[in-house]
């Protein structure tokens, strides 16, 4: 009984100590992003091939939204910044894409001057209704046109902004509250 006692005290003291175990990132295993083929900012084809290798900050929202678009999009903006400034290397590799939902009123023309406002880096996407629905639903985003006139509407969407990895692969959510520090903290914490 004694032999049998000092083997599990030393095994019982390892399992309590407080050793680091490796984390994992929120969103691993998740099924969340995918293939697609969008029209930049530029009137250019752009596909999720373009950012391989790069880790990528997709946001889905619209430019004519009167709120949280421009504020999300200053603070991703911000966010990335900062880490550019903290550790370039790793800032170089991630881009900041914005994905409307609204194409009948983001053009490239109007993607440009949104996307320059926030980030030099930031990438704008649009595409046809339907090339825009196939997107949103790969990344699970929500969004239905509100009630208003043709051109003065608002559009109902879910707010999320994903870091997905070099791979395509989502990694976590970024925060939507708070100040710019706390997303780069995030960035940094699984961008390598």
């Amino acid at each position: 009984m004694k032999l049998r006692l000092a083997f599990l005290i030393p095994v019982a003291l390892a399992a309590c100590s407080p050793a680091k175990q490796a984390e994992h990132p929120p969103l691993e295993g998740a099924r969340i992003g995918g293939p697609f083929t969008l029209t930049d900012q530029n009137g250019r084809p752009a596909s999720d091939r373009d950012f391989a290798g790069k880790y990528r900050i997709m946001y889905f929202g619209y430019t004519f939204c009167p709120d949280v678009c421009p504020l999300d999009m200053q603070n991703i903006g911000a966010a990335l910044k900062i880490v550019e400034k903290e550790q370039p290397a790793v800032g170089a590799r991630v881009v900041p894409v914005f994905v409307t939902i609204d194409p009948a009123r983001d053009n490239p023309a109007v993607l440009r001057q949104f996307v320059a406002a926030f980030h030099p880096r930031m990438i704008g996407l649009t595409g046809t209704p339907d090339e825009i629905a196939k997107v949103a639903k790969e990344y699970a985003i929500y969004y239905a046109r509100g009630k208003g006139s043709a051109g003065g509407y608002l559009m109902d969407h879910s707010r999320a902004a994903y870091l997905m990895a070099p791979d395509g692969k989502p990694i976590a959510l970024l925060s939507q509250e708070g100040p710019p520090r706390k997303i780069a903290d995030e960035i940094e914490r699984w961008a390598k």
